[in-house]
């Protein structure tokens, strides 16, 4: 038995075992436009999931991951999304500032920040965007000077996912006075739960708010907690953005294929499949979905490049024309949120507006191809 099959029949074992009793009512809960949903049993299995070793798959031993292959961390992927599982309370974390300190943090970082992570003991949030600094990264204007054996940290961020949870976020911001573009910046680790933090809730077309606005204003943090050398922060943060694209797309997937399957389910009972226009954009879907895994599984590789912008761009610009069928084949009922309640394909509609737009924008991902993977001159 290959070790690739071993693990995912371990994990569709555990996950089967495990995913009763305490925790059966959490199967299904959250996810994006959902994060609202059981945040309390799902940081419960977060650390259930941790105490088992089923977290940071792709991390060395020495620091407690399994230094899982790509094969097997996307085996242990897709076998959690077929398991209906509950969304990750812990992926910020362990996804994209864990592998960043992994690469250029300090032994005294990955020995203070690593495990509490691992363990799901602590949440992470990620401050990059700005009011006037969202695609256009370099333009941050959040800084933060040394005084005292602490960095001070003064600015806004914007977009800000699971602020209002999180325990600590990683900061890009401007730390050398006069400096422009991708100079001056760096990375520094900040406490949430400190004065001078405030988190406010951005209201989504969805009615629920995993979204924030967030204040520094004086917030401080250890000298220490500041990943790579001042002022080198922009290639630190370039790396964050490379996790991201990562092994979890794939269990993203399973998860689109379900939405997929309800959309189908709903022409076919509305008569909307009888339409041979819906009916052909409901095999384009079908199609473009078997596409876009083909196309993951090639890009995967241990540190993602440029190029994993083209599967971003796929998938955000395809999930958003399904949120546009899921309207279409309800036809008028899918206009009205029945006692106040959105239903599943009308969230999906709302929120996949945004897919185009975070976590880089289709613009900015088309400039990135073109630039950086294309070899085009800059625009």
């Amino acid at each position: 038995m290959s070790s690739r099959a071993s693990l995912r029949e371990q994990a569709r074992a555990w996950l089967a075992e495990n995913l009763t009793g305490e925790f059966a009512g959490a199967r299904g809960l959250g996810g994006p436009g959902r994060e609202h949903e059981g945040h309390a049993i799902r940081l419960a299995w977060e650390r259930h999931l941790g105490k088992a070793g089923w977290t940071c798959l792709a991390w060395p031993e020495r620091y407690g991951g399994r230094a899982a292959s790509l094969e097997d961390q996307v085996a242990f992927h897709e076998e959690y999304a077929r398991a209906d599982a509950p969304a990750r309370v812990g992926h910020i974390g362990e996804g994209l500032v864990g592998p960043t300190i992994l690469e250029f943090g300090t032994d005294d970082q990955r020995a203070r920040f690593l495990p509490p992570i691992r363990r799901g003991e602590e949440l992470w949030c990620q401050g990059y965007s700005e009011p006037d600094a969202g695609s256009d990264l370099a333009a941050v204007r959040t800084r933060a000077h040394l005084e005292g054996g602490r960095w001070v940290v003064t600015g806004q961020k914007v977009w800000t996912s699971l602020a209002h949870l999180a325990d600590w976020c990683f900061v890009l911001c401007r730390t050398e006075p006069g400096s422009r573009r991708h100079r001056g910046l760096s990375y520094l680790l900040v406490p949430m739960r400190q004065p001078g933090v405030e988190v406010r809730p951005i209201v989504q077309l969805t009615g629920t708010s995993e979204f924030n606005e967030v204040f520094f204003d004086g917030a401080t943090t250890d000298a220490g907690n500041i990943v790579g050398e001042p002022g080198d922060g922009w290639r630190v943060a370039m790396a964050t953005l490379g996790h991201e694209r990562g092994a979890s797309t794939l269990g993203q997937q399973i998860g689109f294929r379900r939405e997929l399957d309800k959309v189908i389910e709903t022409a076919r009972r509305t008569g909307a499949a009888d339409d041979p226009v819906l009916r052909d954009r409901l095999v384009r879907a079908w199609l473009e979905l078997e596409i876009m895994r083909l196309n993951a599984l090639r890009a995967l590789r241990p540190a993602p490049g440029p190029e994993a912008s083209i599967g971003k761009l796929y998938w955000s610009e395809w999930h958003r024309r399904l949120g546009e069928l899921a309207q279409a084949v309800q036809g008028r009922a899918g206009l009205v949120a029945r006692d106040g309640e959105l239903d599943d394909l009308q969230r999906l509609y709302l929120f996949s507006r945004a897919d185009t737009i975070y976590a880089g924008s289709s613009e900015i991902q088309r400039n990135i191809i073109a630039e950086r993977t294309l070899g085009l001159p800059r625009q």
